[in-house]
C-alpha cells in the first residue's frame, strides 16, 4: 500500500457568494485531471444539507437514531455522520480521507482555516476581496487587473489556474537548496516594494494655466466640467430626410425644404412632410426621425424610403455625448489627442494642468563613460541615462541631466543635496549595490532616510528608494537591462502616482511557443515578441539570450515577458503574461 503523505498539497478556495467557486472547480478539476492529478475536495456548506433519499434504507436507519451509517456498493461507498454537537473542525474533515490515493485536496469554504488559499474576485458582485488571511494568499484570480502583491490570475482562464496550481504543488515539493537568497534577509515581491513606494509618495500640487494647444502631454489638475450639452442641439447622424416618426405609414413623403449644417430652420415640419438635412444640422420643429440618404428615392418633390422605418432612427440628441454640468474630463488625466479635441469641443481655449515634474537624472561610477569620447581601458559607454531620460519623458516629465557623476564622495553628496533642493525626484543608475565604490549608499544615508531592498525579480534585484530631504529617490541597477525593467516595474508607476494619475500595469495573456527558463520564488522579466494569429490568439517567443547587459535584448523585443514566482521553467504551450511595451519605449 502506498503511504500515507502528511505534507500532501492543500489549496482552499475563498470566494463571496455569487462569485462561482463550484463553477470553476466544475471545470478545474478535469483539467487537473488531465495533467494526472488525482485529487479529493472537501465542500463545506452554510445550511443543513442531507444527501441521503426519504424513504430509502439508509434514511430510514439514520433516522431511526444510527449516528453513523455506512453505504457500500460495488461503485463507490458513503459514510454519514450525523453531528449534533457542532461543526467538526477541518482538520477533523481532512483525517477522513484516504491520502494514499491522492496527489492534492482541494476545499471550498472554510475561508478562515490556516490552510493555503486562491481568493477569487468578480468585479459585478461590486465587493472586495474576501477576507483571507496574508500568510494563507496563495494568489487571487480575478476578472480584471488588480495590484496585489500576490500573483494575479485570470479568473476565465481554467487552464491558467492549473498551470499555477501544478506549479505550486511542484515548488512545494522540490527540496530546498542554500543558496545566498536563503541565508540573506528577505527579499520583497515586485507588488510589495511597489506598494510600499505608492504608499510613501503624494501628488504635487503647483498648478499653471496653459493654452490648449500647449497641453499635450501634460496632466490636467482639476476636473473639466461641460459648461454646454455636446452636442449643444438634436441634431441628424446622416445625410438624408427629417421627417415627423409619429406616422410611418405614408407611401411617401412631401418634401417641404432643406436644412444644412449650421443654419437651423425654425420651419415647423407636418407629418407626412420631409426635409433634406445633412449630417450635423439641428432637427428643424417636428423632426425626430432622419432616413439615411441611400435608403431613399425622391420623385417629383416627393421622398419614398426603402428600407423599414423606427421613430428616432439617426438622431443625436443634444447632451447625448456629454451633459451640461456633468465631469468631460477628471483631473489627473494625461492630456492627448482625444481629450484636447474634447475641451475644444466645449470652446476652452486655456486649461488648469499640473506644473510638469522635475527629475534629476544621473549616471555614476568612475567606469562609466560618455559617448563620443574615446573609450578609456576598462571603461564602457553610458547608455542607461539615455535610456532612462527617454522614458521618463515619454511618461511627462521634465529631465534635469547631471551627468556622470564620479568616485568621489564629497561631489555626489553635493549634487544629490543640490538636485533634490531643485526637483520632484531624483534618479540614478549604478552605484546602489554593495561594492567598496559604491559612494552613493554613503551619501543617502547622510542626506536622508533611504531604504535599500533586494527584490524577489530578475533582472533588477538590488534597487534603492527613499527621501532626500522630503524628495523621493530612486537608485536603480547600472546593468541597462535591469534599469529599464526597474524603471517600468517601479519609478513608473511612482511617476504616475505624483502625477495624481492612477496606475496598472498593461498585461495580457499568451501562449509560450518556447521553452523559458526561470528559478522558481521570484517574477522573471524576459525580452519578448508577442503575435496574434488569425484567430485572435497570443503568443510570444523570448529575443534570444536574456543576460541583464544586452540591452540589444530591449530593442528587439515588443513586451516584457512576466514569469510568476509560481511557475518557474514555462514549457512550450504554457499561459504566461506579457507587458507590451508600445508607447512606453517607443
Amino acid at each position: 500500500m502506498k503511504p500515507a503523505n502528511p505534507d500532501l498539497p492543500i489549496i482552499g478556495f475563498a470566494a463571496w457568494s455569487g462569485t462561482g467557486k463550484t463553477t470553476l472547480l466544475e471545470q478545474l478539476i478535469p483539467e487537473l485531471n488531465r495533467r494526472g492529478l488525482r485529487l479529493a475536495v472537501l465542500k463545506h456548506a452554510h445550511h443543513d444539507f442531507d444527501i441521503d433519499q426519504p424513504g430509502k434504507d439508509s434514511w430510514r436507519l439514520r433516522k431511526a437514531g444510527a449516528e453513523q451509517v455506512l453505504i457500500a456498493s460495488a461503485r463507490r461507498h458513503a459514510h454519514l455522520t450525523e453531528t449534533p454537537h457542532g461543526e467538526p473542525a477541518l482538520a477533523e474533515l481532512l483525517a477522513k480521507l484516504d491520502r494514499t490515493t491522492l496527489d492534492l485536496i482541494l476545499v471550498e469554504g472554510f475561508k478562515q482555516d490556516p490552510i493555503p488559499k486562491i481568493a477569487l474576485h468578480r468585479a459585478a458582485l461590486g465587493k472586495p476581496l474576501p477576507e483571507v488571511r496574508q500568510q494563507d494568499l496563495l494568489a487571487v484570480a480575478s476578472d480584471v487587473p488588480l495590484e496585489l502583491a500576490v500573483p494575479l490570475l485570470p479568473l476565465n482562464e481554467i487552464p491558467a489556474i492549473a498551470d499555477f496550481i501544478e506549479h505550486h504543488i511542484k515548488a512545494a515539493a522540490a527540496p530546498a537548496k542554500e543558496s545566498c537568497d536563503t541565508l540573506s534577509p528577505a527579499l520583497l515581491s515586485v507588488a510589495q516594494a511597489r506598494a510600499q513606494i505608492l504608499t510613501a509618495l503624494s501628488p504635487q500640487q503647483r498648478h499653471l494655466e496653459r493654452p490648449l494647444g500647449v497641453c499635450a502631454g501634460l496632466v490636467l489638475a482639476e476636473d473639466l466640467i461641460s459648461p454646454c450639452n455636446v452636442p449643444p442641439h438634436t441634431n441628424s447622424a446622416m445625410d438624408g430626410y427629417g421627417i415627423d416618426g409619429s406616422v410611418l405609414t405614408h407611401a411617401s413623403w412631401q418634401v417641404v425644404g432643406e436644412v444644412l449644417a449650421g443654419h437651423p430652420s425654425a420651419q415647423r415640419v407636418a407629418t407626412g412632410e420631409a426635409v433634406r438635412i445633412m449630417t450635423g444640422a439641428p432637427l428643424p420643429p417636428g423632426v425626430d426621425t432622419v432616413v439615411m440618404r441611400e435608403q431613399t428615392v425622391e420623385e417629383q418633390g416627393r421622398v419614398r424610403f426603402t428600407a423599414p422605418l423606427q421613430r428616432g432612427q439617426n438622431v443625436r440628441q443634444a447632451g447625448e455625448d456629454l451633459a451640461m454640468g456633468a465631469v468631460a474630463i477628471a483631473r489627473g488625466t494625461r492630456l492627448e489627442a482625444a481629450e484636447l479635441g474634447l475641451a475644444a469641443s466645449l470652446g476652452c481655449a486655456s486649461l488648469r494642468v499640473l506644473a510638469p515634474l522635475r527629475v534629476a537624472l544621473f549616471s555614476s561610477g568612475d567606469e562609466v563613460q560618455a559617448p563620443g569620447e574615446a573609450l578609456r581601458p576598462g571603461a564602457i559607454y553610458d547608455s542607461n541615462r539615455f535610456t532612462l531620460r527617454a522614458l521618463a519623458e515619454r511618461a511627462g516629465v521634465e529631465v534635469v541631466d547631471l551627468g556622470i557623476l564620479p568616485d568621489h564622495q564629497a561631489a555626489i553628496t553635493q549634487a544629490l543635496a543640490q538636485a533634490a533642493a531643485e526637483c520632484d525626484l531624483v534618479l540614478s543608475s549604478g552605484g546602489v549595490s554593495v561594492g567598496n565604490a559604491d559612494y552613493i549608499r554613503a551619501a543617502l544615508e547622510q542626506l536622508g532616510s533611504i531604504a535599500f531592498w533586494r527584490i524577489q525579480m530578475r533582472p533588477g534585484r538590488p534597487l534603492a528608494f527613499g527621501q532626500i530631504a522630503g524628495t523621493p529617490f530612486f537608485g536603480l541597477p547600472g546593468n541597462p537591462v535591469a534599469a529599464v525593467v526597474c524603471f517600468l516595474q517601479f519609478v513608473l508607476p511612482a511617476l504616475h502616482a505624483m502625477q495624481g494619475r492612477s496606475w496598472q500595469p498593461w498585461r495580457l495573456r499568451a501562449q509560450a511557443s518556447e521553452g523559458m527558463k526561470s528559478r522558481p520564488g521570484r517574477t522573471e522579466f524576459l525580452r519578448g515578441v508577442f503575435t496574434q494569429d488569425s484567430n485572435g490568439r497570443l503568443t510570444v517567443r523570448t529575443t534570444g539570450p536574456q543576460g541583464s547587459g544586452i540591452l540589444s535584448s530591449v530593442a528587439q523585443a515588443n513586451c516584457l515577458i512576466e514569469i510568476l514566482p509560481a511557475q518557474g521553467a514555462v514549457q512550450p504551450g504554457e499561459w504566461v503574461w506579457v507587458h507590451p511595451l508600445q508607447g512606453l519605449l517607443g
